[in-house]
C-alpha cells in the first residue's frame, strides 16, 4: 500500500477480523518499522523487480500466503510477486493492460468488446488532427491516471488542442494521450470479484449526476442500480467480455460502463482493483462483511461465502472540490449527520492544505455515506447532507 492510501484501516481491520497476520509493504520506511520486524517492509513500487525480490526474501524468512495490492500503485508488484511465489493472481501483463488505457483499448478492440472509438495522440502530434479520426465530441485523457484526473471533453478542433495542452501540463509532454469518442448515456460502475476468470458481480452502482463534461467529476454512487433487468444482464455480460479480453483471472475488478443511447453497454474503464477512496464503505455483504474482507478472504483461499449484498439501498457521495486554493474551514457536519439515512461524513483533506479541483486535482474533499429503503431515498439523503456542509476555500497566497 502507498503511504498516502485512504484504505489502510479497512484492509487491516478485515485481516484482524479473520485473525490473519499482516506485513505492510510501503514505498517508504514507516516510523514504527524498527519495532515491527518483518511486519513492515519497504517496497519500491516504481521498481517492480526490486520490490518483488524484497517480497521473495521476506517469504524465505517468514512464509506468506498472499500478496494483495490496496491501490493502483501496488498492482504490478502484487501480481509479479504472486507469480513468483505461486499464489493465485491475474497475469502481470493483464494487470498492466488494465492500468494502461492504450493497452486496454487495444485488447478490447481485438476481442470485439463494445467501447468508444479511439486514437493515440503521440507526443508532438496535433491533437485536433488525431481527434478528427474519432469525431466530435471527443474525450482527451491521460494513459495512466485514474479518478478522472486529466479527462476533458472537447467539442471542436480548437477545444481538442486546448484539452491536450492542459492534459500534457498534468502528465508531462513525453507521454502519449488517448482521444476517444464521447459516449452519451448513463454511467454505471460494476464492482466484482474474478475467480478462475469468471466475473462474480458484487454490486452495480448508478451515477445519477450526468457525466457530460467538460470534466468528469464523479459525485454520487448508489446501489442497487435502477437500470432495468435486461440492461443489468447486458452490463454483466459486457464486463465479463472485457475481463476475458484483458486476461484478468483472479481478484477484484472495478469497471466503468455507459449505457449508450441504443441501450447497449459500452466499456469506459476496467481496473484490476476494487473501488477507490473510501467508497467501499457503502458495501456490506452477508453478515456484515466488508468488501475488503471479501478481497482478503479470496486472496488467502478461505472462501468468500455469500456474495449477496445487504438488502438495504446504500450509497456514497465523493465531495467535490469546487475551486482551487487552501482549505480554510468545513462546517455543518453535525447537520449533515442529522439527515435521515446518513451514516457518516468524513473530510479527508486537513484544514490548511491546498485543494485542487479536477481535471488537475487527484482527490476529493471527503465522503458522505448513506443507507435507506430505496436508491431514491439514498440519493436524496446524500444531496441533503452535502447542502448542509459549508466549505470555505481561501485563495492560495
Amino acid at each position: 500500500m502507498p503511504t498516502a492510501t485512504y484504505r489502510a484501516g479497512a484492509f487491516l481491520a478485515a485481516a484482524a477480523r479473520l485473525d490473519i497476520d499482516v506485513v505492510i509493504g510501503c514505498e517508504r520506511r514507516q516510523t514504527m518499522a524498527g519495532a515491527m520486524g518483518d511486519g513492515a517492509v519497504v517496497v519500491p513500487m516504481e521498481d517492480v523487480e526490486v520490490a518483488v525480490e524484497r517480497i521473495v526474501d521476506l517469504h524465505a524468512r517468514a512464509p506468506l500466503d498472499a500478496v494483495v495490492a490496496v491501490d493502483d500503485q501496488g498492482l504490478a508488484v502484487a501480481s509479479a510477486a504472486s507469480a513468483r511465489l505461486g499464489f493465485p493472481h491475474s497475469p502481470p501483463e493483464a494487470v498492466a493492460a488494465a492500468r494502461n488505457k492504450i493497452l486496454l483499448r487495444t485488447r478490447l478492440a481485438a476481442a470485439g468488446v463494445r467501447q468508444p472509438s479511439f486514437c493515440v495522440i503521440e507526443p508532438g502530434a496535433d491533437a485536433a488532427g488525431v481527434a478528427a479520426a474519432v469525431g466530435y465530441p471527443c474525450v482527451v485523457k491521460p494513459v495512466s491516471r485514474s479518478g478522472s484526473q486529466g479527462v476533458i471533453r472537447a467539442n471542436c478542433p480548437d477545444k481538442a488542442r486546448v484539452a491536450a495542452e492542459r492534459v500534457r501540463a498534468i502528465v508531462g509532454k513525453d507521454e502519449p494521450l488517448l482521444v476517444e469518442t464521447f459516449v452519451a448515456g448513463a454511467e454505471v460502475a460494476v464492482e466484482a470479484l474474478v475467480e478462475h476468470g469468471a466475473l462474480r458481480i458484487l454490486a452495480v452502482f448508478d451515477k445519477p449526476d450526468p457525466l457530460d463534461g467538460p470534466f468528469f467529476e464523479e459525485t454520487i454512487y448508489v446501489t442497487p442500480s435502477r437500470q432495468p433487468p435486461a440492461t443489468l444482464e447486458a452490463l454483466g455480460t459486457t464486463a465479463q467480455a472485457a475481463v476475458t479480453a484483458l486476461g484478468l483471472s483472479e481478484g477484484p475488478v472495478h469497471a466503468e460502463l455507459r449505457v449508450g443511447t441504443d441501450g447497449q453497454p459500452v466499456v469506459i474503464e476496467v481496473a484490476a482493483r476494487s473501488i477507490g477512496g473510501l467508497c467501499a464503505r457503502a458495501l456490506r455483504f452477508g453478515a456484515g462483511i466488508s468488501l475488503e474482507e471479501l478481497i482478503v478472504r479470496h486472496a488467502v483461499g478461505v472462501g468468500v461465502g455469500s456474495l449477496r449484498r445487504e438488502a438495504a439501498a446504500s450509497g456514497v457521495m465523493m465531495l467535490p472540490i469546487r475551486k482551487a486554493g487552501v482549505l480554510e474551514h468545513v462546517s455543518g457536519q453535525a447537520d449533515a449527520l442529522a439527515v435521515d439515512g446518513i451514516l457518516g461524513v468524513e473530510i479527508t483533506i486537513p484544514v490548511g492544505r491546498p485543494v485542487v479541483p479536477l481535471p488537475e486535482g487527484d482527490r476529493y474533499l471527503g465522503f458522505v455515506f448513506a443507507r435507506g429503503k430505496t436508491p431514491v431515498d439514498v440519493e436524496a439523503a446524500l444531496r441533503r447532507a452535502e447542502s448542509a456542509l459549508c466549505v470555505v476555500v481561501r485563495p492560495a497566497s
